[in-house]
């Protein structure tokens, strides 16, 4: 009787781990699969309307994406898109153009950045540094 019942719990307790770990594993999957796209893919934030080109950036917990490409030696007009953005990233940066604004927590701000060169970079950031993303043009 008394080995029935150890066997009774080795075994119980097998098949609550395994299901444990199981779940568990299955919740990980997830959560990867959800993240934001790698640098790596390519990015639809940017769009020529009418001999201007606009690209588009989103504020909250940082900027979106980080790397944009864009064409080089046309008017360009960043976009810069905030929703419930409380954070730091709603304190926006662009030093190269002596650009600073604290940006609405919801809503959108477009800047006119004029026509940039070849390889030539934007860089934006926070006011305090931690968040930034760069326009690379081609």
């Amino acid at each position: 009787m008394k080995k029935n019942l150890i066997i009774l719990i080795v075994v119980s307790l097998l098949i609550i781990g395994g299901g444990s770990y199981y779940l568990l594993n299955k919740t990980r999957a997830n959560i990867q699969t959800t993240t934001a796209p790698t640098p790596q893919q390519p990015t639809s934030n940017v769009e020529i309307r009418d001999g201007i080109q606009y690209v588009t950036i989103s504020a909250k917990n940082g900027y979106s994406p980080k790397t944009s490409s864009a064409k080089a030696d046309i008017p360009t007009k960043l976009i810069v898109k905030t929703n419930g953005t409380f954070d730091c990233s709603a304190s926006f940066v662009i030093k190269q153009l002596s650009f600073h604004k604290i940006l609405q927590p919801t809503g959108e701000e477009i800047i006119d950045i004029g026509t940039f060169k070849n390889s030539e970079k934007l860089r934006g950031t926070c006011s305090m540094g931690m968040y930034n993303f760069i326009v690379t043009f081609e």
